[in-house]
């Protein structure tokens, strides 16, 4: 099942196209609300509990099927900031390129985004 939303959508989509318009650099509140709106729609694009997705300090997401893993630490993570998040979900930046220039931590043999990104849900016509 997917997970149920936390940001409407009309909402998250309009953060979305402001922190593009501002290449990636929004303010605090865009920016944070861009972020939850694209881990929700990951969530619901690969829902499960196999894969953890931070964004410190604005979400994180479990998501992607498989073993999943209940008490602690998660064995499969993937952590990065806002507007590298942000490039990755709409397609600005692909997942190799993010993971050959460092812009993203990723630990566990599960732990990647390769064939989910970019969420092409999103749609980024004003």
């Amino acid at each position: 099942m997917p997970p149920r939303r936390r940001t409407p959508v009309a909402e998250g989509h309009a953060a979305l196209l402001a922190c593009r318009a501002a290449r990636w650099a929004a303010d605090r509140r865009t920016t944070a609300t861009a972020v939850r709106y694209t881990l929700e729609e990951l969530a619901t694009v690969a829902p499960g509990r196999t894969v953890e997705v931070r964004v410190p300090p604005h979400g994180a997401v479990q998501c992607i099927e498989g073993p999943v893993h209940t008490r602690g630490t998660p064995p499969n993570v993937i952590e990065t900031d806002a507007a590298t998040w942000l490039r990755l979900a709409v397609g600005d930046l692909s997942w190799e390129e993010a993971t050959g220039g460092a812009l993203v931590r990723a630990s566990g043999l599960r732990a990647h985004l390769d064939g989910l990104l970019p969420l092409t849900s999103l749609t980024l016509d004003p």
